[in-house]
């Protein structure tokens, strides 16, 4: 929350070479249009480079920021857009002066690759993570004590967040105008951006997803076998004898790779899987909930309603088009 409702939030976006171009709208579109009713901002945004200067995209155009890293000073939260390729996504160094400058922010976000330069500074180790899912064998070699997701569209961490690629930024910006202000403003702010209201963090990314080789050592490829049988039974005790490992190893392991039990996961998976029958479907609530292996209609809403707030019908009224 920001300290003080009253006062205008101040954002500091950090645009660095090779810049992504929508990452580094994103947070400029949705903080700008983050009002109260009567019309006021709630945000101040600013964009700074390292040096003040000129900072080139790779779609072959340059900004020019009005600051340089002295704008970070007093920013309540700073936000750094996605890069594609240099040095932080080749061999995760960045300058001794951008790690310092970031470092002891009131809250700190990444967009998209944008995550890279946050675990270069430091300010990953041992926190749970995401980026673009196409980066995420890069990220783990390069930052091994992240605990990196890379099927979420972002993660909030509290003081350190970090999204997917691209439009996942724009969910992870109206997330934290929802985690300020609330529901009505973020809804209010998704109208004028002509937005979803609302994507939760922890819905997959649209991922292509080859099979992970059965002789692997970790979960992936139980995980891989459940989702293909999510309106089954799937216990504890079934999941772990499909990976060959004791319930406690299991378990230990599962949630090493994923920062979720496998019991959560599975919800989680559920829960995303009735959405999307919801949505593009004409199966009944009964049907949803069967095929998505809540069993019933009243397990699925109870689980919808904890994750979105809202009923099976209302949920489907809302997002699926007309």
């Amino acid at each position: 929350m920001c300290k003080n409702p009253a006062m205008v939030h101040r954002v500091a976006v950090l645009v660095l070479d090779k810049f992504a171009p929508l990452d580094l709208g994103a947070p400029g579109q949705i903080f700008w249009a983050a009002r109260t009713a009567d019309g006021e901002h709630l945000y101040e945004v600013v964009t700074c480079s390292v040096d003040g200067g000129p900072v080139r995209s790779h779609v072959g155009y340059s900004v020019l920021p009005d600051h340089g890293l002295e704008a970070l000073e007093g920013a309540d939260t700073v936000v750094v857009p996605g890069v594609h390729g240099g040095e932080v996504v080749r061999d995760g160094t960045i300058p001794d002066v951008l790690r310092e400058a970031l470092r002891g922010r009131p809250r700190v976000m990444s967009i998209c690759t944008g995550a890279f330069v946050l675990a270069a500074a430091g300010l990953l180790d041992g926190r749970p993570a995401t980026t673009h899912w196409r980066d995420a064998e890069r990220f783990r070699r390069l930052f091994p004590r992240v605990r990196l997701d890379p099927d979420v569209l972002f993660v909030d961490d509290g003081d350190v967040l970090t999204s997917a690629g691209v439009a996942a930024g724009l969910d992870l910006c109206l997330h934290v105008v929802r985690r300020d202000h609330g529901s009505e403003v973020a809804n209010r702010t998704a109208r004028r951006c002509v937005m979803p209201p609302w994507r939760e963090g922890g819905q997959a990314q649209y991922i292509e997803r080859p099979l992970p080789p059965a002789s692997g050592t970790g979960t992936a490829a139980t995980r891989a076998w459940a989702l293909e049988r999510l309106d089954q039974p799937l216990d504890l005790a079934t999941l772990a004898g499909h990976a060959r490992m004791s319930v406690r190893t299991f378990t230990r392991r599962f949630r090493q790779e994923t920062g979720l039990s496998p019991a959560q996961w599975l919800i989680r998976q559920r829960v995303e899987l009735a959405r999307h029958l919801l949505e593009t479907s004409d199966l009944t609530v009964d049907q949803v909930a069967r095929r998505s292996g809540f069993g019933s209609a009243v397990s699925l809403r109870q689980h919808l309603n904890a994750v979105v707030g809202v009923s099976p019908l209302a949920y489907r009224q809302t997002f699926r088009a007309s």
